[in-house]
């Protein structure tokens, strides 16, 4: 896992560049030259300690940079009869390109994202995994084509005033995020998830290499599809494992972390680490008596720790200057304490749960919809589930939920709030149910079975192996904290006065619209605290 940053131009601020990357990779950090172009790269080594895994790597005329794993990688040496010198999955990808030029990507299993120059064509090919679990940003205006892991090593490497993109405000007050292509800033873009991009004679195009859309039905029995998903997570899992670090495990005592933590122990065969984060105010948000009765089952070295309203607030800003630009997601802060917390024990990878919601039919939501037939239209309902509002007709198969969810809410707030606070920490998430493999499966199983009588049924089922009832059949809480509580403590009644303060003061906004926020309702504590980010952003950007 690292960072990565490069460009077609000769710049002086290039190193500092790279060095604002180094949270994503400590281990080591390097940038090369070829001609006027530019290759930096961060690295924290998990596969293949060696040197020999540096980045940039080149061999013959390909130069690379890469940020990811790819799981598969020892197969594909096997089965695609390539000859690597080195053991990383990094040659891997060189070796693929050599010899299938840009039609490889679906061979991969694995996240992604990477850039890889080819001198004789003096060619930029760039992709994004299917899931969009690791970030590429790029600017390309006048000639110029920078790409990187985060927004702050390319802007320091445009010379001129950087505008505000006000469609992406839009998004971010209707999402919580700005939606690919689109970034907070102007002609600073978003690869979409499951896209490649190629920038040759000074011409830039993007195209899809895949469409989770693109099933059939193949499952129709009950007892099979919980035989198949069982088989497929493990698979998921044993893929998963493969490093040359130890991996530890998030642990909430939900089903999904339970379930994975259960899943590691059996395979392994081993005493693995887990790691919990709980508050010790407004403890209905706590949860961890849940995790530790899931860690006495699964008989884990465990590990917790609380935090207070203090070590919430002063996280913050440091929240907020890690994400870039406007990011609504409340979790992400206790994400990247826990995250903290993890690292500070010696763990540079961990599993998470992320991903089994949205493809087991995990939301109330969905339910609620599949037994009314309603249309839905409004798209924020407190990040329970992300349906697109434009999506008009009666949600009769679960499958639509999946598809819209995997292609707004899962890229752009679930994966980009999951690496931005774990790379803060120096920390690589895995998410195994996130498998391609698996999604396509769950695609593939017959919508009855898949409904059942209870979120997650075809989950629950696989987990009867693993788990006691009390873990599984537990309420769903999600990764929930007192983010509202704690800010009105903090404000008191002067939060509205202080968002709509620096919302005028940012001069984006028009009379009309400052009307339209005054008249906010600020009872609702998702809406308050998008406004709330919106206006700290703004504040620190000065």
């Amino acid at each position: 896992m690292c960072g990565i940053v490069g460009t077609n131009f000769s710049s002086k601020e290039f190193d500092s560049s790279v060095e604002l990357l180094k949270h994503r990779g400590p281990d080591n950090q390097t940038s090369i030259s070829y001609k006027n172009n530019q290759f930096g790269h961060t690295r924290l080594s998990i596969i293949d300690l060696d040197n020999e895994a540096n980045q940039p790597m080149e061999f013959d005329d390909i130069i690379i940079t890469f940020n990811g794993e790819i799981y598969n990688f020892q197969e594909l040496i096997k089965n695609e009869n390539l000859h690597c010198i080195t053991k990383s999955d990094t040659e891997v990808l060189i070796r693929l390109y050599q010899k299938y030029d840009t039609d490889f990507l679906n061979k991969l299993n694995g996240m992604f994202s990477f850039c890889i120059y080819d001198k004789k064509k003096d060619k930029f090919f760039c992709a994004r995994d299917r899931f969009g679990k690791k970030p590429f940003y790029y600017y390309f205006k006048d000639g110029k084509f920078i790409y990187a892991s985060e927004i702050k090593s390319i802007l320091l490497l445009i010379e001129n005033k950087v505008n505000i993109n006000k469609e992406a405000i839009y998004e971010y007050l209707e999402y919580g995020s700005s939606i690919a292509p689109n970034t907070i800033y102007e002609n600073i873009y978003k690869l979409k998830h499951s896209c490649f991009l190629t920038v040759s004679e000074n011409e830039l195009e993007i195209d899809y290499y895949y469409d989770y859309a693109n099933f059939k039905t193949a499952v129709y029995d009950e007892k099979t599809a919980v035989k198949k998903i069982e088989d497929t997570l493990i698979k998921s899992l044993e893929y998963r494992l493969v490093s040359d670090v130890e991996i530890g495990s998030f642990l909430s005592g939900g089903l999904d972390s339970s379930l994975l933590s259960s899943m590691y122990s059996n395979i392994t065969n081993q005493k693995i680490n887990t790691f919990s984060i709980g508050y010790n105010e407004h403890k209905n948000y706590c949860e961890l008596n849940y995790a530790e009765k899931a860690s006495k089952h699964v008989k884990s070295n465990h590990h917790q720790f609380t935090i207070d309203k203090n070590d919430f607030l002063s996280t913050i800003d440091s929240f907020i200057n890690i994400m870039d630009e406007p990011f609504a997601d409340s979790a992400s802060i206790p994400t990247y304490l826990l995250s903290k917390f993890t690292h500070q024990h010696n763990i540079k990878v961990a599993l998470s749960g992320e991903g089994s919601d949205e493809i087991f039919l995990g939301y109330d939501l969905y339910h609620n919809l599949l037994k009314s037939k309603n249309e839905y239209s409004g798209f924020n309902k407190g990040f329970e589930s992300n349906l697109n509002k434009n999506f008009k007709s009666s949600y009769n198969y679960p499958n639509q939920f999946s598809y819209i969810d995997l292609n707004i809410w899962v890229p752009e707030i679930l994966m980009n709030k999951v690496d931005k606070m774990a790379m803060a920490s120096s920390l690589e998430v895995r998410s195994p149910f996130l498998d391609h493999n698996l999604v396509s499966l769950l695609f593939s199983i017959d919508d009855k079975i898949k409904v059942g009588n209870t979120n997650k049924y075809l989950l629950k089922k696989v987990a009867k192996k693993y788990l006691p009832d009390e873990i599984i059949h537990r309420r769903k809480k999600g990764f929930s904290s007192p983010y509202i509580e704690w800010i009105e403590q903090e404000y008191n009644i002067n939060l509205k006065d202080y968002i709509i303060k620096n919302l005028i003061k940012s001069d984006i906004f028009s009379f009309k619209e400052i009307e339209y926020f005054k008249n906010y309702d600020f009872n609702n504590k998702q809406k308050t605290w998008t406004l709330f980010i919106l206006a700290k952003w703004l504040e620190n950007r000065g």
